[in-house]
């Protein structure tokens, strides 16, 4: 890759894709690739190394025997979908739980529910959405080529009140 290191390297799923969730679990296979991320990490060609749509189970497997905790899990996570257990386990381990799709693929963003509550906050429901995840201590990845959903995803210079995120969860 001609890099001399890699930002962040994820796991991007405990089990191959199309046994996703599926009965053989991977444990053994997930602890051999976690030690060679390890390695990878130890001799500086990674600065950061994490999981992707891993459950409490499959990351309780590699922090029986891990050197180096995972940094990072990358979840789905949004207004319909907000696996809360999961980011409490995270969070209790230190583990930065990173949100992706967190507009729910975009079908939120016809819910009427939605539309009401970002009018009265004067933003969209995008913006509404993603501040729901930082408030919940997450971090995002929305996907924007828009330029100005681009920019509309930084002005999040608003705090969703405490009624309003009950409701939201």
């Amino acid at each position: 890759m001609n890099l001399d290191y890699i930002d962040l390297l994820l796991v991007h799923s405990p089990q191959p894709w199309k046994e996703f969730r599926e009965e053989n679990r991977y444990f053994e296979e997930n602890k051999e690739v976690w030690r060679a991320m390890e390695d990878a990490y130890k001799e500086g060609k990674v600065k950061a190394i994490g999981l992707c749509n891993f459950l409490q189970d499959d990351i309780e497997n590699l922090l029986e025997s891990c050197e180096i905790k995972p940094m990072v899990n990358q979840i789905l996570a949004h207004i319909s979908n907000t696996p809360f257990e999961l980011i409490e386990f995270c969070q209790k381990h230190a583990i930065l739980v990173e949100a992706y799709s967190p507009i729910g693929h975009g079908e939120v963003l016809q819910h009427p529910r939605l539309q009401v509550m970002a009018e009265h906050y004067g933003v969209s429901v995008a913006q509404l959405c993603l501040c729901y995840d930082l408030q919940l201590g997450l971090s995002v990845i929305p996907k924007s080529t828009d330029r100005t959903h681009i920019e509309g995803n930084t002005a999040l210079d608003f705090e969703i009140n405490e009624a309003d995120m009950e409701a939201l969860k």
